[in-house]
């Protein structure tokens, strides 16, 4: 007698659900579940204390009050919360500056760890080891490094430059660069993803436009960086949502105030200070959404530019 096949497949799906049911009622305790909390904490008056307050639009329009006044009058007073403002134009800075630095650089050293030298082997882990160390571990080291009276270097700024280097953390002017600077120690991840994508270019191509006459100039710009696009358009992507998450260094160095004069106080760092400083964490929870929908916006306008630059099996995608 031939089994019920129906039957058969219904038991191996309800096998393959009990396996992943830890994993999905994690997801749905862990994950879904606080989201939607603090999507209903967002249009609240909520101090952790006492019970949710129900306030309606209140906290967004705290946030996004005063904008039009502000920009005709040129004073940023007449915004419902200045600090948010600042908070996010802190947040933006970092990441203007940081995620097109730290996409090149990384591209960079993998296109120099591809070539076939000598110890290549260990130059490549050398360069990784950096990115697998804890936040606050680095946060410390460079805190270090970068302090003006006993840092090394500004030391090495005013022995090969002769000047005197800047206050770095201590100088509002400054703060925000160091940071950007102390970011490059983490390239070593997306120079692995590189590394990986320039391996699996095939080298048939290169050969070919050896024997057109193309210098390594041309094998580059025509091949190496078309072929390279995916992957650059996958670290861009998580680039940025970093860069939107950026807290634990600013932190630690800062001890959590975001200074001077608020010159490092990034969106997430405000945020936590709303929450878990001055307990108003539905306005903590309107934040969060604010910084999800920004994320969502310029992730999908990424996307949506792929197709004109990233290409896949040789053709622009959407262009066939």
């Amino acid at each position: 007698m031939k089994p019920n096949r129906f039957s058969l497949r219904r038991r191996e799906a309800l096998t393959g659900y009990l396996f992943i049911s830890p994993w999905i009622l994690g997801f749905l305790i862990f994950t879904i579940g606080p989201m939607f909390a603090s999507l209903y904490y967002s249009f609240t008056d909520f101090d952790i204390i006492n019970p949710p307050v129900w306030n309606n639009f209140a906290n967004y329009k705290k946030i996004f009050s005063g904008i039009f006044e502000a920009i005709l009058t040129h004073d940023s007073t007449k915004l419902g919360d200045p600090i948010f403002w600042q908070s996010l134009k802190v947040t933006l800075t970092y990441a203007v500056m940081a995620l097109p630095l730290g996409l090149i650089v990384g591209f960079f050293l993998a296109v120099l760890l591809n070539q076939k030298i000598a110890g290549v082997n260990l130059w490549r882990t050398i360069y990784f080891l950096p990115s697998v160390i804890a936040g606050v571990a680095v946060a410390l080291l460079w805190q270090r490094i970068f302090n003006p009276r006993t840092g090394i270097l500004n030391a090495i700024i005013l022995e090969i430059f002769h000047v005197k280097g800047p206050g770095w953390l201590s100088d509002p002017q400054w703060a925000v660069p160091a940071l950007v600077i102390m970011g490059l120690w983490g390239v070593g991840g997306g120079m692995i993803i590189y590394l990986a994508g320039l391996q699996g270019v095939p080298t048939d191509f290169y050969d070919a436009a050896k024997v057109d006459g193309a210098n390594l100039y041309h094998r580059f710009i025509h091949i190496t960086l078309p072929m390279m696009t995916p992957v650059i358009f996958y670290n861009l992507v998580l680039g940025m949502i970093g860069t939107f998450q950026y807290f634990t260094e600013v932190y630690v160095i800062t001890s959590g105030e975001g200074g001077p004069v608020r010159s490092t106080l990034f969106y997430n760092l405000y945020l936590y200070q709303n929450a878990f400083r001055y307990n108003h964490m539905g306005y903590a929870a309107t934040m969060a959404w604010i910084l999800f929908v920004i994320v969502l916006v310029l992730t999908l306008l990424v996307f949506r530019s792929s197709d004109l630059w990233v290409y896949y099996e040789g053709e622009l995608r959407g262009r066939e």
